[in-house]
């Protein structure tokens, strides 16, 4: 595994998966430890996927796209990362 930065893309992807994460949670009116509460994570782990300082694993997502009531394909768009 490699320890080098990602390419810049890669963190603009990522504050744009955060971004459309948080927009979605407040749309539902759910707090980051509520969002933790109902996916099995922290809210710790919430604000870290938020906020693109860390990657969560594919099972996290699809529990995250169903509590928020948003289709994991619109989460994980990259049609605003251009």
């Amino acid at each position: 595994m490699s320890v080098d930065p990602p390419p810049p893309w890669v963190l603009t992807a990522r504050r744009a998966f955060g971004d459309r994460i948080r927009d979605a949670r407040l749309a539902a009116g759910l707090s980051q430890e509520r969002l933790g509460e109902l996916v099995d994570a922290d809210r710790k782990t919430i604000h870290r996927i938020e906020y693109a300082i860390s990657d969560p694993p594919l099972t996290l997502l699809f529990r995250i796209a169903r509590a928020v009531g948003v289709p994991l394909s619109e989460l994980v768009s990259e049609d605003d990362c251009e």
